[in-house]
């Protein structure tokens, strides 16, 4: 494992923090104008799911984990567990719903998807920027209820509910923003 300095600190970095694998959520340098400048971070401990605020003094060095993506496809959820398969090798790799977090409501079952690993275990996924669902079910726009912005609840293929502009109907297919789990467009299919 090699060091890196505050200053080379990246959102998605994966540090040694106290023993365990961390993920970099957020970083801030901070210069005040009296005293010493600080990095404050906020990082994800990979076992538990916890996120913790900690600051770095300014050019401290913290302990960079070697991580590397492989490109898994999605198969199923087992329990608490979501299993993955490495097309090439046939092995069958699980993450736990804490090393998901929010993404697994965007797992499509056949899907590849880009994980994280280290050592040959699983540490978590690279969400894309969009995700594209099928709208399962959803009512229909009522007319005059066209107010500016006017929207609607939807069922995706996922399970998952969002709000959309009342021009979408039942089998359109839709962008979704993962990080904020907002609509972002309809997809010509």
């Amino acid at each position: 494992m090699s060091q890196v300095s505050t200053s080379g600190f990246q959102k998605g970095m994966f540090i040694l923090f106290r023993g365990e694998i961390h993920q970099i959520v957020t970083f801030q340098h901070v210069n005040p104008g009296k005293g010493s400048a600080f990095v404050r971070t906020k990082l994800r401990n990979l076992k538990t799911a916890n996120s913790i605020e900690f600051t770095y003094k300014s050019g401290e060095q913290a302990e960079q984990v070697p991580v590397f993506v492989k490109e898994l496809q999605y198969l199923y959820k087992d329990g608490s567990n979501f299993v993955f398969m490495d097309n090439s090798s046939y092995e069958q790799i699980s993450l736990s719903e804490s090393l998901v977090g929010d993404f697994g409501k965007y797992l499509k079952e056949g899907e590849i998807y880009q994980v994280y690993m280290h050592e040959d275990k699983g540490l978590g996924i690279r969400a894309p920027k969009k995700v594209k669902l099928k709208v399962t079910e959803a009512d229909e726009a009522v007319k005059g209820n066209t107010v500016s912005g006017a929207k609607k609840i939807v069922l995706l293929e996922t399970g998952l509910k969002i709000a959309v502009p009342l021009f979408i109907k039942t089998g359109d297919i839709v962008s979704v923003d993962p990080e904020s789990g907002q609509y972002v467009e309809r997809v010509n299919s």
